[in-house]
């Protein structure tokens, strides 16, 4: 089966190799109905907050703080929205565990462990609460079924507040997968109230049917979807403003020329959607969509294969860069004697808590453990400040109500980050 990226090379701490190389033959990682699903059009006017003094990267000290409970391969953690101050983890396994007031509820919120593969890069892989899931109750998840293909579950929480049957789920949505890897396996609601689905390549090395700029297949995308409402026999809708709705290209894209998105996220504050793809060998990217300039990413194509990060990948040289959106940020997967190999998406920090953080986009790397910040409205492209060089193989970043963010080790633990000014 061919590896996403390259297995890590020796590094500083031998006992720290084996932990990398132990998780990366794992998983080689790469996060109320709308009235009207519109986004902002290109070239709307930016809001001037985002316009102000720039965020200091060197006026904050970072740390971490370990939040109770061990996990088992934890690849995200998440709230549901709700006023209750819970979290929610997600195994890779199939369980979904609760903590709440600060303790891991004994049984999972979730054990889906019937009814999905795991291994490798697949499992359960993504869950997001219904903006509305208050009074609904309902969520979705994003698994790898027993065949290996992708899935998209809704669920709805009925008589416990802590505890879903897995049996009670309605399909929405099958994506057969050619390949082990690149399932992408991340969902969120934007700030339109719409679905948003990371899909990866379908794998193998090198995006080997040239899947992520095919218009004619959902993988190497992100898709868009209406959980409210139905079109044309599908359990979901197709939002109106959906770039291929009424052209050549399936209806459920919003976007393309994506490799293996490992976690994208929406800015609270100003909805501006954070995309972190994961290289093929070379370089790792993250992507930035504004509502104001980008339309939000509406049917962007972000380059792969033709460009691995800003660089030429299929062909090696002379590639058409035309109709393609350059990366924000890429760093190349070796730099200084540290091997970074997948980057992994986070937040744009929006808490209250630790102002000297406010206004940084956080996001790190599987296997160097280093976390970086840039501000989020830095000229592209942007080059990212290292925060801290850490131990942990991060798999994921998470977001609480307060608007803390976490940060996932996949060895097992969740942390909070702070950031203290200097």
């Amino acid at each position: 089966m061919p590896l996403a990226v390259p297995r890590p090379r020796p590094r500083r701490s031998t006992s720290r190799v084996a932990v990398i190389a132990a998780a990366t033959a794992l998983i080689v990682l790469l996060t109320a109905a709308p009235a009207s699903g519109a986004v902002r059009a290109p070239g709307a006017q930016e809001p001037a907050a985002t316009t102000a003094a720039p965020w200091d990267p060197n006026g904050v000290a970072l740390q971490l703080q370990k939040i109770p409970g061990s996990f088992n391969q934890p690849v995200l953690v998440t709230n549901a929205g709700d006023g209750s101050g819970r979290l929610f983890v997600v195994e890779q396994g199939g369980l979904i565990k609760v903590i709440r007031n600060g303790v891991v509820q004994a049984a999972p919120f979730l054990d889906f462990r019937p009814t999905i593969s795991t291994g490798g890069e697949r499992g359960l892989l993504g869950l997001a609460f219904h903006p509305s899931f208050k009074t609904n109750g309902k969520f979705y998840v994003n698994f790898t079924n027993t065949s290996g293909n992708t899935a998209i579950n809704e669920y709805r929480v009925t008589t416990h507040p802590d505890r879903v049957d897995w049996r009670t789920g309605r399909r929405l949505m099958t994506i057969e997968q050619p390949y082990a890897n690149h399932n992408g396996g991340h969902l969120a609601f934007g700030p339109d109230g719409y679905l948003y689905i990371g899909m990866g390549d379908g794998g193998g090395t090198g995006d080997p049917g040239n899947r992520a700029q095919n218009l004619g297949t959902l993988l190497g995308k992100m898709l868009r979807i209406d959980v409210n409402g139905s079109t044309a026999g599908l359990p979901y809708g197709i939002p109106s403003t959906n770039p291929y709705r009424g052209r050549p290209g399936l209806d459920q894209i919003w976007a393309s020329g994506l490799r293996n998105p490992w976690r994208f996220s929406f800015d609270r504050r100003w909805g501006v959607l954070w995309i972190a793809d994961v290289g093929q060998s070379r370089y790792e990217e993250v992507n930035r969509a504004t509502p104001w300039d980008d339309a939000g990413g509406r049917g962007h194509n972000y380059g792969w294969r033709v460009l691995e990060g800003r660089h030429c990948y299929i062909p090696s040289s002379g590639c058409s860069t035309t109709g393609k959106r350059m990366p924000f940020i890429e760093y190349a997967q070796t730099v200084a004697g540290e091997d970074n190999c997948s980057v992994t998406g986070g937040y744009a920090y929006r808490g209250v808590a630790y102002p000297a953080l406010y206004g940084a986009y956080l996001f790190g790397d599987l296997c160097s453990g280093r976390i970086w910040g840039v501000w989020v409205s830095a000229a592209s492209p942007a080059t990212p400040k290292e925060l801290l060089n850490t131990n942990l193989t991060i798999s994921s970043f998470g977001e609480g109500e307060d608007g803390t963010v976490y940060v996932v080790d996949y060895n097992g633990a969740i942390y909070r980050i702070v950031g203290h000014a200097r």
